[in-house]
């Protein structure tokens, strides 16, 4: 999976997300987990945008090589390529597992594709 360097800087309420390899291209979000989720998103529309016109996204360089500014975070971003197209994924869970999941995904008022796909890309975010 390719990720990108990105810097979040912010406070509690505010938060911005950029790429040091792609100015411009800025997220924000009131919590730092609904920054990292509209980063991920920027960072695909711009790949998207990029193809369209026939050009080849920028490389992302190499997170140790990235410079932090004091008040900001050094993060990475992946690029999850969405292909809009749903596919059946039979997968067994243990019961306990899928008790919280299902919770989980009620409280937030998502499905259970829904939760698990967020929670999926949530993880991404983090390097797991």
């Amino acid at each position: 999976m390719i990720r990108y360097p990105a810097l979040i800087d912010g406070e509690k309420g505010a938060y911005g997300v950029s790429f040091p390899d792609i100015p411009g291209v800025v997220a924000m979000g009131t919590t730092m987990d609904e920054a990292l989720l509209n980063a991920e998103e920027a960072l695909r529309d711009y790949v998207i945008e990029t193809e369209r016109v026939g050009d080849e996204p920028v490389p992302p360089s190499l997170i140790e090589e990235i410079e932090t500014t004091v008040g900001s975070a050094l993060v990475s971003v992946p690029l999850i390529r969405l292909s809009g197209h749903s596919v059946r994924a039979n997968i067994m869970l243990d019961e306990g597992v899928l008790a919280y999941i299902d919770g989980e995904a009620r409280r937030r008022g998502l499905t259970r594709t829904k939760f698990v796909e967020w929670m999926t890309r949530r993880i991404a975010q983090m390097g797991g």
